[in-house]
């Protein structure tokens, strides 16, 4: 069985910090840069009018200059900014899971390419939890039984 290397945990944990490692350089640097992002994963605060979320493809750029970079932050898991959207400006704060950024920029250059595929961590659900626990039949003894 091939392994995808670029979707096994190693490898996003060395992207993760690379694209820390880059995006904390390019602060440092005072240096301008952009980012390509799939839209699915980012959120909007305020929430961003349908029309110009019906604008966007699944792929957009972002290009962090001016007031947007220097509202730009940076933690462990996303990356985050303020813009505005549309014809009136409409102002958001931008927040994008670090794995759901493919590729930086500076300038036409492409600076970091990501190929893992960012998956929102999900806590297992009850129910999930006891169909688990029910799939080995050594463990059906464990529960009471009921009348």
């Amino acid at each position: 069985m091939t392994i995808n290397l670029f979707q096994t945990s190693a490898y996003k944990d060395l992207i993760s910090q690379h694209i820390i490692n880059t995006i904390n350089y390019l602060f440092e640097k005072n240096q301008e840069f952009a980012i390509a992002c799939e839209i699915q994963h980012i959120t909007f605060h305020p929430e961003l009018p349908t029309s110009i979320q019906e604008s966007f493809d699944e792929t957009v750029l972002f290009i962090l200059s001016g007031y947007t970079f220097e509202t730009a932050t940076l933690d462990e898991d996303s990356f985050s900014f303020e813009a505005g959207f549309g014809e009136n400006n409409f102002g958001s704060t931008v927040r994008v899971p670090l794995l759901a950024i493919k590729q930086l920029f500076v300038g036409d250059h492409p600076i970091v390419l990501n190929l893992a595929n960012y998956m929102p961590e999900q806590k297992p659900s009850t129910k999930n939890s006891m169909e688990s626990l029910l799939k080995n039949p050594e463990n059906k003894k464990l529960l009471k039984k009921r009348k």
